[in-house]
């Protein structure tokens, strides 16, 4: 069997996204679904060597299908140990694979691990060397891809790459495992509607369906769009007029609404942007973004003053003054637009757009629906979409920033870690008993650690850095500590903000996910991350500030050593040390040439 060493992304001299080719209005959120073999394509078999013994999982072949029709590239990516432990040889493993794609159709790749668990290799899940040997084999890259598995390996193995992952549990798979993936399916065929209407949801061309004018039923209501132009065959807006965004939340919350406001920016003239006081450092780092009018919103603020009628005024007024053709609201899942919509109308703007499970009346022209569990960033995209704004053609559903300045001196070279113990929700931070122990773990292991806080969090971080890391705890604004992100090796930090700035400069993300909030909504988006922590702790799914369970159990149980972990899965080196290759070693086979036998 061939055994290729996988390259790094930073050497190749560019890329051919195997996607580029299609038809679409809106931006590719994936290029390639890389598959899991057994118990996901085929039933699971042990260590099977006997192309009789294929059985294809229901439906398989119907939902591969689909995949292929929409355009998008086939991948398997499977452990095959029983090569390592001597149970069958490669010819068989060969014909295992040539009858699956006899029953499945063909692939357009096949990564296999031949080693077992001691062989201390790269690409034997959940090492993520196989999803990156395959985003390489079909002309991509991970974050551009999604696998689908049936056990928590495959999904350590996709998010330690940053591509997206969604498990399809069985009979085997463990409640935990379940627990902590980023999306569950019931099986094959409902993994695959879900990744085509994922990439559907961001495209204009989906929603684009005439309204009837009720005035004269069967013609269509062109009020909609007459302030702004009319939708182009492309799908995307024509160029023009004012648009106000609305995001009134929290840093966090502004940064992951990012690509929406970029789509809106790519064919509006002005973008004026609503927020409330604790997003305001956060709208200044994004692209696309002109003017800020900040007011605090008393049916989003976590702690609200009383609803001042005259306050209520102000606000209507500003809103006026801004003189926006539209508005497009951003909420959370958990949020209505529907009172500042009513603001709004009364400002006068005359098309609203904004994701809504209540009934509107009269107060939305554009109410759009998001199923449970999506992305926040995918969120907002899909909601810039149904407005009719796509992304620019050249931009990336990625999180984004404005140039960052230079970090404090005192971090030093580019390398270290970044370790940010606090949050502005209780519940998410890290317990600081933890958090000193991770840093004296990966200063003893060699890393450079720079710890991070607010300025209330200055007793805390000194707690954490003691003598042996740095200690930045508020000394920076967010600006500084998204450069001070920007020049880390890897971020350790629990579901806050600094997770998203990581996330926006491709740092890779250990994410220490108090799970209060789904972490397939609020998990770092489309970078390398390793998620710890308990996702079965009583918390989950409670949206809880302050911890609700004595002793944070959620996180007090990951060990220090769990975090150096993951940082060799991640590939991240200590600063002065070669990195590890996060490619792996992984066999790479020609669909033409399968190759393959069963074992995990």
């Amino acid at each position: 069997m061939r055994q290729d060493q996988v390259e790094p992304d930073q050497r190749r001299s560019a890329r051919v996204f195997a996607g580029a080719g299609r038809t679409a209005s809106g931006p590719v959120l994936f290029d390639a679904v890389l598959l899991d073999r057994d118990g996901t394509l085929v039933e699971d078999v042990p260590y099977n060597g006997d192309p009789e013994k294929v059985r294809p999982m229901p439906g398989a072949r119907a939902a591969l299908d689909r995949l292929r029709a929409a355009g998008l590239k086939l991948a398997v990516v499977t452990n095959q140990s029983g090569l390592a432990r001597g149970y069958f040889g490669e010819a068989q493993m060969r014909a295992v694979h040539a009858r699956v794609e006899e029953l499945l159709g063909r692939f357009d790749a096949w990564l296999v691990c031949p080693h077992d668990d001691g062989d201390g290799c790269g690409c034997r899940k959940p090492a993520p060397g196989l999803v990156h040997a395959a985003a390489r084999e079909l002309g991509t890259v991970p974050s551009r891809c999604v696998l689908v598995g049936d056990i928590g390996r495959d999904m350590t193995a996709a998010l330690a790459a940053g591509a997206a992952g969604i498990l399809v549990p069985t009979p085997v798979t463990r409640p935990q495992e379940v627990a902590a993936a980023p999306q569950v399916a019931a099986d094959l065929p409902a993994a695959v509607a879900e990744i085509l209407r994922r990439q559907a949801a961001l495209d204009p061309a989906t929603y684009r369906r005439p309204a009837l004018d009720p005035a004269t039923p069967g013609r269509a209501d062109t009020r909609s769009t007459r302030r702004v132009g009319t939708v182009p065959p492309a799908g995307g807006r024509a160029r023009g007029g004012t648009v106000l965004v609305v995001r009134a939340d929290s840093a966090g919350d502004v940064l992951v609404t990012g690509p929406g406001i970029r789509a809106v920016a790519a064919t509006a003239d002005r973008v004026v942007m609503l927020c409330g006081p604790r997003g305001r450092a956060a709208a200044e780092l994004l692209p696309g973004v002109d003017e800020i009018v900040e007011h605090p919103l008393p049916w989003i603020d976590p702690a609200p003053e009383p609803v001042d009628p005259a306050d209520m005024t102000t606000l209507t007024d500003r809103l006026a003054a801004v003189g926006a053709d539209e508005a497009v609201i951003f909420t959370s899942f958990h949020q209505s637009a529907l009172p500042l919509a009513l603001l709004l109308r009364l400002a006068g703007v005359g098309r609203i757009s904004a994701i809504s499970d209540d009934y509107p009346g009269a107060l939305l022209d554009v109410r759009h629906r998001v199923p449970p569990g999506v992305p926040e960033p995918e969120r907002a995209l899909s909601l810039a979409a149904a407005a009719g704004y796509p992304l620019a053609r050249h931009d990336e559903p990625a999180l984004r920033l404005r140039a960052a300045p230079e970090p404090p001196p005192e971090a030093g070279e580019p390398g270290y870690v970044v370790l940010h113990p606090g949050s502005a929700a209780q519940a998410r931070g890290c317990p600081p008993e933890l958090a000193a122990r991770i840093a004296r773990t990966l200063t003893t292991a060699g890393y450079r650690v720079v710890v991070t806080g607010g300025p209330g969090e200055r007793e805390l971080t000194a707690q954490v850095a003691g003598d042996v890391a740095v200690d930045l705890g508020g000394r920076t604004g967010l600006a500084e500590l998204a450069a001070t992100v920007a020049g880390a090796g890897a971020v350790v930090v629990g579901n806050t903000g600094p997770a998203h700035l990581a996330a926006a400069h491709g740092v890779p993300v250990v994410s220490l996910f108090a799970p209060t909030v789904p972490f397939g909504q609020w998990g770092p988006w489309r970078v390398p991350t390793v998620r710890l922590g308990d996702a079965e702790a009583p918390c989950r799914d409670t949206r809880a500030a302050r911890c609700p369970v004595p002793g944070h159990p959620c996180l007090s149980g990951v060990g220090a050593g769990e975090v150096l972990d993951a940082l060799r899965l991640l590939g991240v080196a200590p600063a002065g040390l070669p990195a590890r290759d996060g490619g792996g070693a992984g066999a790479r086979v020609p669909a033409a040439a399968s190759t393959g036998g069963s074992g995990r």
